[in-house]
C-alpha cells in the first residue's frame, strides 16, 4: 500500500526553528507536486508550501520568508524547514501529493510554546 509518514515535530520555542521530513512511497512521489499541510486546534486543514516535481515551490503568505519547502527526488523524501516559528504554527503537520491526494499520513505535531 502507498503510505506517507511524517516525522520531525516536537516542542518548540518562539523563534526556534524545527525541520520536518516526510518519507513517501516511490508511486506517489516520483513525478508528483508534493507538499506540506497543517491542522490547527478547531480549525481545516490548510496548505502551508508545496513543490512540483521540477522543484518550483509556493508557500502561504503566513509562512513565506521562515519556510522552505524541498525535495530529495533519490531519496522519495521531501522536507519543511521551519524557521522563526510563531505561536500559530503550532498545528499537526501533513505531508501529501498535490491534487489526486493518497491517504493521510499520522502527521507530527508542532507546538511552539514559551
Amino acid at each position: 500500500q502507498v503510505h506517507l509518514v511524517e516525522s520531525g515535530g516536537g516542542l518548540v520555542q518562539p523563534g526556534g526553528s524545527l525541520r520536518l521530513s516526510c518519507a513517501a512511497s516511490n508511486s506517489i512521489f516520483i513525478g508528483n507536486a508534493m507538499g506540506w499541510y497543517r491542522q490547527a486546534p478547531g480549525k481545516q486543514r490548510e496548505m502551508v508550501a508545496s513543490i512540483t516535481s521540477g522543484g518550483r515551490t509556493n508557500y502561504a503568505g503566513s509562512v513565506k520568508g521562515r519556510f522552505t519547502i524541498s525535495r530529495d527526488n533519490a531519496k522519495n523524501t521531501l522536507y519543511l524547514q521551519m524557521n522563526g516559528l510563531k505561536l500559530e504554527a503550532t498545528a499537526v503537520y501533513y505531508c501529501n501529493v498535490i491534487g489526486a491526494r493518497a491517504p493521510w499520513g499520522q502527521g507530527t505535531q508542532v507546538t511552539v510554546s514559551s
